[in-house]
């Protein structure tokens, strides 16, 4: 049973980091997918998309450590 649960709790660590990295590019291409389903023009939603994909890829390609953990966040 222990087993488990520590399998399920990496699962749950890696899901929080890899919507971390790339929620806001998941929210803009569903809303634009809604928006296209609906009949009205997506381009807002897919270039606000584009842009946070590569926003995500810089971020990803830093070197991340305990001397820059913080700075995205300031």
């Amino acid at each position: 049973m222990t087993e488990y649960l520590i399998v399920v709790a990496l699962i749950a660590v890696a899901a929080i980091g890899v919507y971390t990295l790339l929620g806001q590019t998941i929210r803009n291409q569903t809303a634009g997918l809604a928006l296209e389903v609906s009949g009205q023009d997506a381009a807002s939603a897919i270039s606000g998309a584009r842009s946070q994909a590569n926003t995500a890829q810089s971020q990803a390609a830093t070197r991340k450590g305990l001397d820059n953990y913080n700075a995205d966040n300031r």
